[in-house]
């Protein structure tokens, strides 16, 4: 039997897995989804989402994504990691992801097979193209500057392709190194963690989403307080401990985290995290 049906849960509340279901709307967050689907709409080009480990970017993409529900108009293609040895393999990838034939000799190649096939989709038949690039750190150098070009491809009125990078912030050093780069970029946002408040209503989002009843807390305040101020409100720590601490609930036959619990557990994450560094 698994830990959550135990507490009279429907589901794994504390998943580490990008569920859009479980995205937490954070002031942050919001800003950055709506400002992205603005920027997708007007087909503005590049859009850079920086954020530290664990923030939150890859669930905020797979969200962004469900904002276009089979909506006609929009083509959405990504990349969860850009990590490739050459930059040939980069476009031949991008090739295979637009549907574009391969078999290509060259860079050059591909790259006038993807800008003769974001013509035809963007302009014959009026389709906004968008890739998706999770990872975006891992950009190299020369797949920042084929990205660069791709996204001179455009009409009078508009980028044939929308371009939409997650990162960490490191990322940002990489691109004042490319020339012409970053006044490319139509939308630049950093998401923030999140506030000891948006802190406790993630918790109790996540459990009401679950299948936990409304008035019902499996955390006390001072659990949520211990939980704010070892994580400092990155999400995916957040979403571990907790994970941890129903389990350790379960285990305990007991029905509240609370503040001594939840800080036994954090010295032994503490622990660990020292061990493993060691």
């Amino acid at each position: 039997m698994s830990y959550y049906t135990v507490l009279g849960l429907h589901k794994e509340p504390f998943s580490t897995s990008p569920d859009p279901a479980f995205f937490f709307r954070s002031s942050s967050h919001v800003q950055a989804l709506t400002r992205l689907e603005i920027a997708i709409r007007l087909r503005r080009g590049l859009s850079l989402i920086l954020g530290d480990v664990g923030t939150g970017k890859t669930t905020l993409a797979r969200t962004l994504l469900t904002n276009f529900p089979q909506e006609d108009g929009f083509t959405f293609h990504m990349v969860l990691d850009p990590s490739f040895d050459t930059e040939y393999q980069f476009l031949l990838r991008l090739s295979r992801l637009f549907g574009v034939q391969t078999g290509f000799k060259s860079t050059l190649d591909c790259r006038e097979a993807i800008e003769h096939h974001l013509f035809q989709r963007g302009v014959t038949e009026g389709r906004t193209m968008v890739l998706m690039v999770d990872e975006g750190q891992k950009l190299s150098l020369d797949m920042l500057e084929h990205l660069r070009v791709l996204l001179n491809y455009e009409t009078n009125e508009f980028k044939l392709l929308q371009v939409v990078i997650f990162a960490q912030t490191a990322l940002l050093a990489r691109i004042r190194r490319i020339r012409n780069f970053i006044d490319r970029v139509a939308l630049k946002y950093i998401i923030n963690p999140l506030s000891e408040q948006e802190t406790s209503e993630m918790i109790q989002f996540r459990l009401r989403v679950a299948g936990l009843p409304e008035g019902d807390t499996l955390f006390s305040p001072d659990a949520v307080q211990a939980i704010y101020e070892f994580t400092k409100g990155h999400l995916r720590q957040i979403t571990l401990l907790c994970h941890n601490a129903l389990e350790a609930l379960v285990a305990n036959e007991k029905r509240l985290v609370d503040g001594p619990m939840m800080q036994e557990l954090i010295q032994d994450e503490s622990r660990w995290v020292c061990e493993s560094i060691a």
